[in-house]
């Protein structure tokens, strides 16, 4: 696939976007405005500054910017977890197996194969049941919302133009709302209003990338066709987004940079800055081409809409640790430098080159 094809295709995106402008009348469902920095996936992205459009060193590069993937010729699996810390734990608690694999937690898989990669997430997941009072009357609320995505990414480089990579995100979404609402009355539980609908989805990114000997540019607009259709209610779209950046490649280091906003509605525009730091090194400090190849990798950034006082700041901070064809990865963030706040990401790969 040459990337004069990717070029037709976002033609007819953008045409999609514009039959998915259509309005439905409001939904008791969260807004669909899901890639936003700090629901990113990868922790390796995440350490770094809360976006990735121009490294391709990343398992999960097709979440950010699926042209990340037109340089790949190995095969890869990873996982990552969320690791959101709402219970008193010590750090080896927080760590453990059993913590990682509750389903709350579960993030996102990738199979990475060559120019493609295939991929599972939980997009939303939330639970609320409770009890309420309000113009002197008792209320109880129960709400969950589940929505999942599958999504195979693509990216090609045209032999003409050496330089530009073109990726698609193609995206199938599936999810269930249920909510119910009822008014305490004589000491009863009297139903005020209920839902049970299914809903079906699909969306799509596209990015680029282009590739100099130090610098690399990379943009991406995500969700720029989208369509949700409920089994009740009228069709809706998801948010759209754009995003671009560029990456300052020295011996073993990295500076980004990159900024992100809505398309069509109030920007809520966020700007990002990362560094990562890398060591390769044998195993036993062999010289023998054939011993296998250990990495360090240090990450740190920020990102904010206004960088206005330190509470509107997100800072990020992660490391990373490959061994032959294992890699593990850990991130945090946190608003302030508040880290008892902190969220964390965590994942686990195995690479076949």
């Amino acid at each position: 696939m040459r990337i004069k094809h990717f070029m037709v295709v976002g033609l007819f995106f953008t045409v999609l976007t514009g039959l998915s402008a259509l309005t439905a009348p409001s939904l008791p469902a969260q807004d669909y405005d899901y890639h936003i920095p700090a629901n990113n996936v990868s922790p390796i992205t995440l350490g770094m500054g809360g976006i990735n459009l121009t490294n391709a060193a990343d398992y999960f590069a097709s979440y950010d910017n699926p042209a990340l993937l037109a340089d790949n010729g190995g095969t890869a699996f990873a996982t990552s977890f969320r690791i959101k810390n709402s219970e008193n734990l010590t750090f080896s608690e927080l760590m453990s197996a059993s913590n990682l694999l509750k389903d709350k937690q579960f993030m996102y898989y990738t199979l990475v194969a060559k120019n493609t990669a295939w991929t599972y997430q939980p997009v939303s997941s939330i639970n609320i049941s409770e009890i309420y009072s309000e113009s002197g009357n008792s209320y109880s609320r129960y709400y969950d919302y589940q929505l999942e995505k599958l999504q195979l990414s693509l990216a090609a480089k045209d032999e003409n133009y050496t330089h530009l990579a073109g990726g698609l995100n193609l995206k199938y979404l599936t999810g269930r709302l249920v909510y119910l609402q009822e008014k305490m009355v004589n000491g009863y539980l009297r139903r005020e209003e209920f839902i049970d609908n299914k809903v079906k989805g699909v969306s799509g990114d596209l990015g680029f990338t282009w590739q100099e000997e130090k610098v690399t540019w990379g943009f991406c607009a995500y969700d720029v066709f989208s369509r949700l259709w409920w089994e009740s209610y009228d069709s809706k779209s998801l948010q759209r987004r754009a995003a671009m950046g560029i990456q300052y490649n020295m011996d073993k280091l990295a500076l980004m940079g990159s900024v992100q906003g809505k398309i069509a509605k109030t920007s809520e525009t966020t700007y990002h800055f990362g560094l990562v730091k890398n060591w390769t090194w044998k195993a036993g400090g062999s010289t023998d081409s054939k011993s296998a190849e250990q990495n360090l990798i240090i990450r740190t950034g920020l990102f904010s809409k206004d960088f206005n006082g330190t509470k509107n700041i997100n800072y990020t901070l992660g490391s990373g640790y490959n061994y032959n064809m294992f890699r593990v990865d850990f991130a945090l963030t946190n608003d302030g430098m508040q880290l008892r706040d902190s969220q964390y990401l965590f994942s686990v790969g195995m690479g076949i080159q």
